[in-house]
């Protein structure tokens, strides 16, 4: 454990380290002392979550009585909470809105919990517009994937922020509290913003190098600006992590001979079949989405020459059909899915259904499969929420694999794989530099528009002075403008030495500390009180959405 002036990391399941925090002064942040088990703890009697939903067919006009009590109590408490914090604002004056993620990921979860945790693409305005009700989130974004699942904010207060959000994911998910931070990892800052970075270069993936996570980021920033939740920090950081993941696979060869997660699906049925007959068993795919479109794509790259897809409209098949012409594609509603599947040896899922498209009895009822292909029926399912229900996982003739499996496949070329990443990370660095400077710039914007004001009032004001003594019969336009002129040229001139030791866009060597220290320096002088005036605002505004 540390203070807040040093380094906390917490391990959020296997083989998941995460730098929660890393702070350079006390001045960019609380004072107080945490430690990581303070990150997870939950009030006694925290979120109650049954996971399925009450019926009531009756209730007493009391219930009535009681229910909308309990409603109210629960807004009052609501509005009351961000009061106390008003009032404790002083407490928050040296604690800087800090940009995080809480989240997990094939590293650290089973895809048994990621896809209870997972949130479709059209939900994903919904699930923002909640995380910036919390009390203590300014901005959101939602990136749910088949393999994590992960939430940024901009949190007003550090603990209290991610206490909510936490509770938010139990929430949504059905899944205690105390469950859930078994396999969750919290970064902060810097090390959040690096590890969007990472993430969106392919670095952070199962796949190493792989290309679909840079744009699953984009549709972030697409659908996040539309919900309106992204404010200019997450904004800003996204559209840096596009251009980190764009430059990484341009100025390196990460991207060399990269396999996506469907590629590797292929190459994991390929290795389960019999050598000799690898690539003429019976293909099913079902959906023809992304990844739907990259298995075709791959198994006609193995040579196989006919694939069944399965799909709910025609549309999309044909599209597939004209662009590739060396495999022949088989169209079939998703009412003829289990028939296909019937004369199928190897069935590929990759649908957003959220329910199982194959149970246990479904499997059951399938014919069995040739001696040549093992009388094995395989079913590759990568899909989050899964396709094939876990149930039909233990039946003798069939195997089943989800994402997770496809470890086998990845550890094959792992190492050339890290090698490229180790390339990779110079430019991520240079980005996360510019992202850093670029944020702490903000700091001193307040104070800089503060102070210009502040002498611009009085120039106007000793200026009015100056004309009347002068009088309008003795004052020419041409006299008026050089006086104006002159009183413009001496506060500029006498705020350029204040102005520039405010700067701190990464361009000189003057660090962040020292600019911050004279910018409260500023801020005592001339009375500015600038960090006051944005604290109050921001909790303003929390308190107006929430009475509202």
């Amino acid at each position: 454990m540390a203070t807040a002036s040093g380094v906390v990391t917490t391990v959020a399941g296997p083989g998941k380290v995460g730098s929660v925090l890393r702070r350079s002064s006390p001045s960019r942040s609380s004072s107080a002392s945490w430690s990581s088990a303070g990150l997870y703890r939950v009030r006694p009697g925290g979120p109650a979550y049954s996971g399925s939903p009450r019926v009531v067919l009756r209730r007493s006009p009391r219930c009535e009585v009681k229910a909308d009590l309990e409603e109210k109590s629960a807004a009052a408490a609501s509005v009351s909470a961000l009061e106390q914090f008003k009032i404790s604002a002083d407490r928050y004056m040296k604690e800087r809105s800090s940009i995080a993620v809480i989240g997990l990921s094939v590293h650290t979860a089973p895809v048994e919990m990621r896809e209870k945790l997972a949130v479709p693409e059209a939900q994903w305005p919904r699930a923002i517009g909640e995380l910036c009700s919390l009390n203590h989130i300014e901005e959101a974004a939602v990136l749910s994937t088949c393999n994590r699942m992960e939430i940024y904010v901009v949190a007003l207060s550090w603990n209290r922020g991610i206490r909510e959000v936490m509770e938010w994911m139990a929430k949504t998910s059905g899944i205690p509290v105390a469950e859930l931070r078994q396999h969750l990892f919290v970064l902060r800052d810097s090390d959040a913003t690096r590890h969007l970075f990472e993430v969106s270069a392919g670095l952070d993936s199962l796949v190493l190098g792989e290309g679909q996570i840079l744009a699953q980021v984009k549709q972030v920033v697409r659908i996040g600006q539309g919900s309106g939740g992204l404010g200019k920090n997450i904004d800003r950081m996204f559209k840096d992590a596009i251009t980190a993941g764009k430059r990484v696979r341009s100025e390196t060869n990460i991207a060399s001979g990269a396999v996506s997660v469907s590629s590797a699906a292929v190459e994991l049925a390929l290795m389960k079949l019999p050598k000799s007959h690898s690539t003429s068993a019976r293909m099913l795919v079902v959906g023809a989405g992304k990844m739907g479109k990259l298995v075709i794509k791959h198994l006609a790259a193995k040579g196989c020459k006919k694939v069944v897809v399965v799909n709910r409209s025609a549309e999309r098949v044909d599209a597939i059909r004209e662009e590739l012409k060396d495999i022949e594609i088989i169209y079939r509603p998703f009412s003829e899915m289990l028939s296909s599947a019937a004369e199928a040896d190897v069935i590929f899922t990759s649908t957003a259904s959220e329910t199982p498209l194959f149970l246990k009895e479904h499997v059951e009822a399938l014919p069995p499969v040739g001696d040549e292909v093992g009388s094995i029926r395989l079913f590759v399912d990568i899909s989050v929420p899964r396709n094939v229900g876990s149930c039909a996982a233990n039946l003798e003739h069939a195997r089943v694999y989800n994402v997770d499996d496809l470890k086998e496949v990845v550890e094959a070329n792992k190492e050339d794989r890290l090698r490229k990443a180790m390339e990779a990370q110079s430019i991520i660095m240079q980005e996360l530099k510019r992202f850093e400077a670029w944020r702490d710039s903000l700091e001193t914007v307040p104070t800089i528009k503060k102070l210009r004001s502040y002498a611009d009032r009085i120039r106007a004001s000793e200026l009015e002075k100056c004309f009347q003594k002068i009088g309008d019969d003795a004052l020419t336009k041409k006299m008026r403008k050089a006086i104006e002129d002159l009183s413009s040229g001496i506060v500029n001139k006498l705020l350029h030495g204040p102005l520039q030791h405010l700067r701190c866009d990464g361009t000189d060597s003057r660090t962040l500390d020292e600019t911050l220290e004279n910018m409260h320096a500023l801020n005592r002088m001339f009375s500015l009180d600038t960090e006051k005036a944005i604290v109050e605002q921001k909790i303003k505004a929390k308190v107006e959405k929430t009475q509202g």
